[in-house]
């Protein structure tokens, strides 16, 4: 399994288990907002939403986090120098 694969898998666990942990906040401060299959249902679309948002996004921030860090400005990987 790809490193990748993997971090995105495990964003979606803990997707998931903070939908439920906020289902569980709510029934206790309140009332049962779903029944427990209802709240399971979701929080597996949640982590499957957290999932493949992770697979998508997150070497995409790790590039442009990088060029920040390395104090290039331009979206495009320029050396950050303007041309004027």
């Amino acid at each position: 399994m790809s490193p990748r694969l993997l971090s995105a898998l495990l964003w979606g666990f803990g997707g998931a288990l903070a939908f439920l942990v906020l289902v569980q906040g709510y029934t206790l401060a309140v009332d049962p907002l779903v029944s427990i299959t209802q709240g399971l249902l979701v929080a597996v679309l949640v982590g499957v939403a957290t999932a493949g948002s992770a697979y998508v996004l997150e070497h995409r921030i790790a590039v442009w986090s990088a060029r920040r860090a390395a104090g290039e400005t331009e979206s495009h990987g320029g050396d950050g120098k303007s041309k004027s």
